[in-house]
């Protein structure tokens, strides 16, 4: 376990000399050569005149596209010291619950960052995606889209650690009382059984269908925003042609928090504290939908959290906190061989692997359809006309 905490330090100390390093530059505009340049350091384990001391065994720190990445967090809002100050002030926290992908993931002590170990191919793509995801982000800062903060690797004992910094999607805060994955595809999209004795699991497409058959209601307009936000992060996966992404939906249902306050009976205060407020901009869910809508007045409330506000069937008041995940595993490079054999074997269109085009048309209406529904309007009894019938109201 010595690793993971070396691990951590050493991404602490280069992401410091990194970021301080980068404060003495001027600010100028991003240049497409910007996107290419890769800075290395080296932090001998006894200090040298640009590296302090350390604990650890020597190792090297290379930082990706740093002024690019500084135009990113500059974006979102996210100051060069509160940056420092959330990743590198307190030990980082390992989250036990790595991905399929077997990554790393660490999560900053005030719950804004999350850190993921990334493979060389993803990194590498990642790179090439920099030019065009500058691009989308000037036209379109609000995205369900990860927002990739920082692109760094750590080399050490001859082994390159390549890692992501990106926005948290679940506060820890806010307890999750269920979270699926998923991608509108239906072969075999059933979480297993290893994953369903987790203390969270992440379920998948058919327990969600199981689970709640008849979807989650958002009001008209929260709908309206979801599903054109999705429509336009999917056209620039699409452009990509990336896929096998999914949507990450986990639900805080308020009622049920509320019944097992209840429960614990005051035993314990845990919960009672508000969570901190992010503090980059359009990183909550509702952030992340709510363009045009939020311009004239903030309809996000205090207890919302950030989260975005829905119901299930049984009308219990929910929380969604959603976001798009899995962008790097890159389709052309790796899915092509995939696909191939996985169409012999089962019929090609609910293959979670097709054409970039198809995927993102599959994942759209199976999220604006099945996932996700609008709140049924139901006739107000001022709008009945004289003969008692109600007119109906257009959505």
């Amino acid at each position: 376990q010595t690793t993971s905490s070396a691990l951590k330090g050493a991404i602490q100390l280069g992401i410091t000399h990194t970021v301080g390093s980068l404060s003495t530059k001027p600010e100028r505009d991003v240049l497409m050569q910007d996107f290419y340049v890769v800075e290395s350091i080296f932090f001998p384990s006894e200090g040298s005149n640009l590296t302090p001391a350390h604990h650890y065994n020597d190792f090297r720190f290379k930082t990706y596209a740093p002024v690019a990445f500084r135009y990113f967090r500059e974006l979102f809002g996210i100051r060069p010291d509160d940056y420092l100050y959330s990743l590198c002030n307190e030990p980082l926290i390992e989250l036990s619950n790595s991905g399929a992908s077997g990554s790393l993931f660490y999560v900053s002590s005030d719950d804004e960052f999350i850190i993921k170990t990334v493979q060389h191919k993803e990194a590498e793509f990642l790179q090439k995606l920099l030019p065009g995801y500058y691009m989308n982000l000037n036209q379109n800062p609000r995205t369900l889209l990860p927002k990739f903060y920082g692109l760094y690797c750590v080399q050490a004992g001859g082994k390159n650690i390549r890692i992501v910094v990106m926005n948290n999607l679940l506060p820890r805060s806010v307890k999750m009382h269920l979270k699926y994955d998923l991608k509108g595809s239906t072969y075999k999209r059933r979480a297993s059984q290893k994953e369903r004795e987790k203390v969270f699991p992440t379920y998948k497409d058919l327990d969600f269908m199981q689970d709640i058959p008849d979807g989650l209601f958002l009001d008209s307009d929260m709908y309206n925003a979801l599903c054109k936000t999705l429509q336009r992060d999917c056209l620039v996966l699409q452009s990509f042609k990336i896929m096998d992404y999914s949507l990450l939906v986990a639900i805080h249902n308020m009622d049920l928090a509320q019944r097992e306050h209840a429960m614990a009976d005051g035993t314990s205060q845990a919960d009672t504290r508000r969570p901190a407020a992010q503090k980059a901009l359009y990183s909550t869910a509702m952030e992340s939908i709510q363009g045009e809508a939020r311009r004239g007045g903030t309809i996000e409330t205090d207890d919302q959290m950030g989260g975005i506000p829905a119901r299930n069937a049984k009308g219990e008041r929910l929380l969604l906190y959603i976001g798009i995940i899995d962008v790097l595993q890159s389709y052309r490079f790796v899915k092509k061989l995939e696909h191939s054999w996985k169409a012999l074997v089962h019929d090609g269109d609910t293959v979670s692997v097709h054409r970039p085009s198809f995927y993102a048309e599959r994942f759209q209406r199976f999220m604006c359809s099945t996932a996700f529904k609008k709140i049924p309007l139901k006739p107000s009894p001022s709008k009945k006309s004289r003969s008692g019938t109600a007119v109906p109201r257009r959505s």
